[in-house]
């Protein structure tokens, strides 16, 4: 009887332990979402954008999100520089514009070895093909601490910049994998 409660026991034990260490999973909402460091920097960044360019866009059409590029690298970029390009468009998009998203367009294919000339020619081009009055282009700049990030809003048939903003991430280990990943 007793080795019966004893192997019982032994079997149950794995359970017991599983049960205990198994986290409530928190909803993910708006609120959650916004507290993170990382995600709050970049709605601030694009909330930044927005208010300048009040007043100097029309409602009738779209702005294009180029991805964030690596400044010593314009041809390159990594996850940190995809994931902002993602958050400002979201965020942008909240506020009421119009984004449109370059991901779903099948007939678009942007080249990403030819550095400055995609961020003039070829966007300016892209731009036009699809009726956009400005494009939301930007950089990062990695220190051992940080990372320095610039965002712009550029009319694409002047190159005249609309908006523009200018902000820290701290290089935390968050950070530090995004820019390790391409």
């Amino acid at each position: 009887m007793r080795s019966r409660l004893l192997r019982a026991a032994v079997l149950a034990l794995p359970l017991l332990l599983g049960a205990c260490s198994t986290q409530p999973q928190e909803d993910t909402n708006y609120t959650s979402v916004s507290a993170n460091a990382f995600v709050a920097a970049n709605y601030r960044a694009a909330d930044a954008l927005a208010l300048q360019l009040r007043g100097k866009l029309g409602d009738d059409k779209p702005l294009i999100m180029a991805t964030i590029v690596n400044i010593d690298a314009l041809e390159q970029t990594s996850m940190l520089g995809r994931l902002v390009s993602e958050q400002l468009s979201t965020r942008l998009a909240q506020g009421g514009m119009k984004m449109l998203e370059m991901k779903l367009r099948n007939s678009v294919y942007l080249k990403r070895n030819q550095g400055e000339l995609m961020l003039t020619r070829e966007i300016g081009d892209v731009a036009h093909t699809h009726n956009a009055q400005a494009v939301v282009v930007g950089s990062y700049a990695e220190t051992r601490e940080a990372v320095f990030v610039n965002v712009k809003v550029i009319q694409p048939t002047t190159n005249l910049v609309l908006a523009g903003h200018d902000y820290v991430l701290a290089k935390e280990g968050t950070v530090r994998s995004m820019l390790q990943s391409n």
